[in-house]
């Protein structure tokens, strides 16, 4: 009879174990799932900015019309992606395409002056770094999780609750060296 409660002792012991593993990974994926949408809200300010400050721009520069439309272009596409791994890409081309309106802007000391055309600037630059706080956090969560259902004993349980490991949110190597840099403000 003692045999039976050992047995019964061990098997509770065990589903705790299990219960406890499992509950630590779904809060680590709701951990990253919270992390994507701070992202994604960022993004959307973003992608919110471009057409009023294309359109600034555009008052200009009219004549630039290739390098307005490739910004459209990559703002659409960007909003469009899903996924780490896809929204990373368009992001990555988006900010280079961004890099190419500011350079263009300089070329035109009236659009550098104008008021609007400065503070769409400032409002960008406080968002990309809104933004790059949130994919640290995003990528961290991620890490995290990823290191808990591969490690032992997450890896047994993992696949109970069809757990997988998640994407990072990259920037591609293409676009490294334009996002690394704010956009420029002058005054």
């Amino acid at each position: 009879m003692s045999g039976f409660w050992v047995f019964v002792g061990a098997a509770a012991l065990l589903a705790f174990i299990i219960v406890t593993i499992y509950n630590r990974i779904v809060a680590l994926s709701q951990r990253a799932d919270q992390a994507y949408a701070d992202i994604d809200v960022q993004l959307r300010q973003r992608h919110d900015l471009i057409p009023n400050l294309v359109e600034t721009v555009k008052g200009y520069a009219s004549h630039e019309k290739e390098t307005l439309e490739a910004v459209i272009a990559a703002r659409n596409s960007a909003a469009a992606a899903s996924g780490p791994a896809a929204q990373g890409q368009a992001e990555g081309v988006l900010g280079v395409a961004l890099g190419k309106l500011f350079a263009l802007a300089e070329a035109y000391p009236d659009l550098k002056a104008n008021t609007n055309f400065l503070e769409l600037q400032r409002e960008l630059a406080d968002v990309e770094n809104k933004l790059a706080a949130a994919r640290r956090f995003f990528n961290n969560a991620v890490q995290e999780f990823n290191t808990v259902i591969l490690q032992i004993p997450g890896n047994l349980v993992a696949p109970m609750g069809g757990f997988k490991q998640r994407d990072f949110f990259e920037i591609p190597e293409i676009a490294r060296p334009e996002l690394e840099q704010s956009p420029n403000v002058a005054f």
